[in-house]
């Protein structure tokens, strides 16, 4: 969801449907009682179920924040596809250390893992939706990161798929950055090891988490060349204030939190026997690997590695001045591109 200048906003819980998942039990040896899966959909499912595309959303984002990229007339149009963009767990919409009530609330909030999200996605397109075969899968950074574990995991429902800015493993380099962005946020005195009364008092968290997002985010070009003008900003200053800090100021930091360990420890190599490349050999998918250049994150090289292992991988690198931020289509070049990709994915053979 956009404001009127384009930038992203929030959307409101009642945009969206929940799925039941009942006592669900986490990878990491926890059971959440009564857990729930938010989901957001487009388009109708057909009679023979079997124009579904699943599309999972990043870090801090929500199932409404990829209807940018799905609308009449583009590749993920509504009257041919019906996309369902489920939410994270620890996402904040569905169970989250912000929802969930004692003892797993807030800071005794358990691990989850992008297993867990993908567990929980198949059993809503499977027991809610009754599909056995999905068209494709595709999704940016950590919803990336989630389309390869549905490709390992459930390869006889995913012919297709696309991962944008994100790899079967995170890197070493990302990690660190996650530590980073995870101290700056915990370090804020009123972060309370995760018990604070108002995620607005962990305001001193928020903004240096923003601030390493400024400078991890796009790449020194975006700077450089003053691409924030062709947003409407007034400075460099101007566009970290309103764009990227006024982006995360409203978050939960236990939820982000949750997030940002999850897409630490992503990792495809179990489904390999400890093998990454392994794993990703045994994925039969036609799957599209689409890094933005200069991304630090998830850089070309890493995404090119991946792309190798992979028996049907494509490679798709689109250049840009916004690095891994190009998904929020920032600069209208970056969208077509984008999209162009997504269309080839979804009319290739599977």
């Amino acid at each position: 969801m956009t404001d009127g200048r384009g930038y992203y906003t929030h959307a409101q819980q009642g945009e969206h449907e929940y799925f039941d998942l009942g006592a669900f039990v986490l990878r990491s040896g926890y059971t959440l009682p009564g857990a729930t899966l938010a989901y957001r959909t487009h388009g109708t499912l057909n009679a023979a179920r079997d124009n579904a595309v699943v599309f999972p959303h990043m870090y801090s984002g929500t199932p409404s924040s990829l209807d940018v990229h799905i609308g009449p007339g583009l590749p993920l149009d509504p009257e041919r596809w019906f996309v369902i963009c489920p939410g994270q767990l620890g996402g904040g919409m569905s169970s989250s250390p912000s929802n969930t009530a004692p003892p797993f609330d807030r800071g005794q909030f358990p691990a989850v893992s992008i297993a867990d999200d993908v567990v929980a996605q198949h059993r809503l397109v499977t027991e809610h939706f009754g599909i056995e075969r999905l068209h494709a899968v595709l999704g940016w950074s950590m919803g990336a990161q989630q389309t390869y574990e549905w490709a390992a995991r459930f390869p006889a429902m995913v012919p297709r798929a696309a991962a944008f800015a994100g790899t079967a493993r995170t890197p070493v380099h990302n990690r660190i950055f996650i530590d980073l962005h995870l101290e700056l946020l915990r370090s804020d005195p009123a972060f309370a090891g995760g018990f604070y009364a108002d995620s607005a008092d962990v305001r001193l968290g928020l903004t240096r988490h923003a601030l390493a997002f400024s400078l991890q985010g796009l790449t020194p070009e975006w700077y450089r060349g003053e691409h924030w003008r062709r947003l409407g900003f007034a400075s460099a200053d101007d566009f970290r204030q309103g764009f990227i800090r006024g982006y995360f100021a409203p978050m939960d930091p236990n939820n982000l939190v949750s997030q940002a360990s999850k897409w630490w420890r992503g990792d495809l190599s179990p489904h390999g026997g400890g093998s990454l490349h392994t794993a990703l050999g045994r994925i039969p998918a036609h799957f599209f690997v689409v890094p933005f250049g200069g991304d630090q994150f998830f850089p070309v090289e890493d995404c090119e590695t991946d792309a190798g292992h992979l028996p049907h991988g494509e490679l798709r690198v689109i250049d840009t001045p916004a690095g891994h931020f190009a998904m929020f289509g920032l600069l209208d070049e970056d969208t077509r591109l984008i999209h162009e990709v997504m269309a080839e994915m979804l009319d290739s053979p599977g």
